[in-house]
Parts: C-alpha cells; structure tokens; sequence
C-alpha cells in the first residue's frame, strides 16, 4: 500500500508517481495476480469469496452504489448455458475520470478483478466495455490482456486448473447513454445504444439474452485487494463508520484537480485540502459531489460533510460516481446549470419523450434566463419540466437531467431570480 499525498493507494497503485508501471511484471512484482493464484490452486469456494465481499461492505462504484456482494446473488448458480460478465468502462459523466485512470495506471488489477468474479459467478467469457473517447488506453488495456493471456491468467484452464475465463475489450463511440448497463449490452450485441425495460433485469437476461453481472472498474479492481487483506480489513478502512476506499475525482475551481483515493467517511474538507483548497484562494460556492448528474449543495452545507453514501444522501445529494466539481464565488450558477443541461439534452438517446423533448425545454429555458430574457414564471416552468422528467424514463438518463436543475433551483433560486425581467434582467416593455 503506497501513501501519497495522504492517501492509501490500491486501485491507483504508482498513478502520479511513475505512470510507467502498469505492466504484468510491475503488478506481479506488487502482489498481482496472488489471490487468483491462490483462490484456484487451494480452491477456494466461491460462497468463501462472496461472504468476504459481504464483509468488506463493498458497493458498485459506478454510480448507483449497489452492494456488490448483493447483486452476484442474482446471478443463477446452475444456468445451464453461457453466462457473462461485463465491466463498465464507459465512463462519460462530466466531473468523473476514476475508471479512466485505474485503466491507465493499474489495467491488470481490473484483470484479475474480472478472473474472480468470473470464477464466482460460473462465467466464462467477459468483456470491458471502454468509452471510446479513451483510445490510448483502450489500446494499452489490449496490451495488458494479451500479457495476462501469455501468462497463463486468462484462457483455457488458467494456471492448471479447470477454470476457463476469456476475456475481451470492446470500445464504444462516445455514447454517454451506453454506461446504463442495458444501453452498454444493446450496443456490445452491435445495436443502437439504447437502453432496455426492465425487468428483466441483465442477471435474468442480458447479453444476447443470457444472463449477465455488469460491474464497474473500480468495483473489480478492489477485488484483489480484498481478497488479500480480508473483508473485515478493508472494511476497517474507513472511517466514521463507513466501509473501505473510495477514489474521488476532483475538478473545477481547485488547485490541483486530479483522482484522490482515501476512505470512505473522510471528512470532505480533508480531500479539498487534498486538492490544495480553493483555487486563488477564492471562497467556495457549491459544490456537485458526485458527477453532474448529483444535487448540487451548498458549500456550507458540504463543508460539515463526511463522504459517505449515507451523509451525502440524508443531506440531499448522492455520492454517485464520487465525481466532486467544486465551484468557486466567480462561478454563475445559470451559465453553470446551462452547461450541464446541454450536455444531457445532447446526450439524450431520444427513446423516451419526457426526457428527449424535456432536456430540449430545459436547455432553451436556461438559454432565457441567461440571456436575462426571462419571467419569474419562467423558473417555475424550468421547475415543472423537470419534475415532470423525474420517473418518467426507461432509464436514469431522464433523472439525472432533472436533478442538477431541481436542486441548483432550491439551493440558488436568487440567481436565477436576478436574471428575471424586474429583476435584474432586461427591462419591462
């Protein structure tokens, strides 16, 4: 475990160091690959191996914070075809770049991640779905599974055992749609990114109709880890009660953005003094905690912040992806909101009406209010949209367009207020 900058490095293992060891010989010379080893030489069951990703409290780091061991239970034990595992890369959100990073610097620790998991939920092929905007490291992830391959980690009866698990990366085309999991399956099967209605969930039927387990990069590249130290260990390190780690992409109005990987319960100003404060020594605004697609809160309200799922939910937000974009006093909040309501009106896949013609609403009313064109009536419309977006979609793409809005309203009403005609804005005619 390697300290850096305050933090205890596992899946960002050497990232912001030396960049240069994300080869098979470095992550073997760390301890890679141990616990596959290990698990298949002595057999370890694959209930031994759940009940320690019981005990280590780890959730689907990808956004919605599932918890992991939870989610393989759905996966039939005695399906009497092909199963599949997938890891999501396709990581797209504004404000979150962790995946992107973990693939750069720690590739194989993904790798053997997926062999374990393979080997608990019975499956035998697996793909990593990459955002295709990432080529380089695509390109790098590919040279990191042939190395695995050579070494007897991955194909036909790994290390001598009778476990197969072949394992293959895919890049997408820049969809932020296809990181929904069933969005990512329709475009793995060669169709159009969109996502399914569910049930049936991926576990009953995913990919080319057999059941499937979609994790996250960050969620596999933990599994080593626990499986070295224990799940109770890694569990333990967390703090203020929560369980283990978490890498936190920070961006925005900070002195030194970047992935900062620390337990899970550290309080949210320890990781902004982490990030070297406010940048220019401005005053901190708000901040969005976990990707756009999370509430924005207060400064004063995230300042007394511990970053854990539950905190950050009882105080009106979400963890999310852990993507924290700190905005300073300079920051407008209408061109702010504007911003993020464009991105989710272009990235709309467009099944869906409340979502395609509602982001379009949304944008075209912020553009109003930012142009200081607006009525007070027009907020409340703004609103209206937005609620009437919420839980009315196949998939969340529709809530988390409406949620930034929502909240950016409660929270700064007297900004978007002060755009309005008699109120600041242009005057009545």
């Amino acid at each position: 475990m390697t300290v850096f900058h305050g933090q205890h490095r596992h899946s960002l293992l050497f990232s912001g160091i030396t960049g240069a060891n994300w080869g098979l010989d470095s992550y073997m010379s760390r301890g890679g690959y141990a616990q596959l080893k290990r698990i298949l030489t002595q057999k370890v069951l694959p209930d031994e191996i759940v009940a320690e990703v019981q005990a280590s409290g780890l959730r689907g780091r990808g956004g919605a914070g599932f918890p992991t061991a939870v989610k393989w239970g759905f996966m039939p034990k005695n399906y009497p075809g092909q199963k599949y595992l997938i890891c999501n890369a396709d990581e797209s959100e504004p404000g979150t770049f962790k995946d992107r990073d973990i693939l750069r610097f720690n590739p194989h620790a993904v790798i053997e991640g997926m062999a374990i998991a393979a080997y608990v939920l019975g499956t035998t092929v697996g793909y990593t779905y990459i955002h295709g905007e990432i080529m380089a490291i695509y390109r790098q992830f590919e040279q990191a599974i042939r190395e695995a391959y050579q070494a007897g980690f991955l194909g036909k009866g790994i290390l001598g055992s009778a476990v197969d698990f072949d394992l293959h990366a895919v890049h997408g085309y820049g969809a932020y749609v296809c990181g929904e999991e069933t969005a990512l399956l329709e475009s793995l099967e060669g169709k159009r990114g969109q996502p399914r209605f569910k049930p049936p969930f991926p576990a009953q039927r995913g990919l080319y109709g057999q059941p499937t387990t979609v994790n996250n990069v960050e969620t596999l590249a933990y599994l080593p880890f626990i499986m070295a130290m224990g799940g109770k260990a890694y569990a333990d390190l967390g703090v203020n009660g929560a369980k283990g780690m978490k890498v936190f992409p920070v961006s925005g109005d900070v002195e030194r953005p970047g992935c900062y990987e620390i337990p899970l319960g550290t309080p949210f100003k320890d990781l902004l003094a982490m990030a070297g404060g406010v940048k220019d020594g401005r005053v901190m605004k708000a901040v969005i905690p976990g990707g756009v697609s999370s509430p924005v809160l207060p400064a004063g309200v995230m300042m007394e912040l511990d970053l854990d799922y539950s905190a950050i939910t009882e105080a009106g937000s979400m963890m999310g992806t852990g993507g924290v974009i700190v905005l300073d006093e300079t920051r407008s909040m209408v061109s702010a909101l504007l911003n993020i309501a464009r991105f989710y009106c272009n990235e709309s896949c467009g099944q869906c009406t409340p979502c395609r013609e509602g982001t379009a609403w949304m944008v075209r009313l912020l553009e109003r209010i930012a142009a200081k064109k607006a009525s007070e009536h027009d907020i409340d419309l703004l609103d209206a949209v937005a609620a009437g977006i919420q839980g009315r979609t196949v998939c969340a793409l529709g809530e988390a367009a409406a949620l930034p809005v929502r909240s950016f309203l409660k929270h700064f009403r007297h900004e978007f207020l002060a755009c309005c005609v008699g109120h600041g804005g242009a005057p009545v005619a």
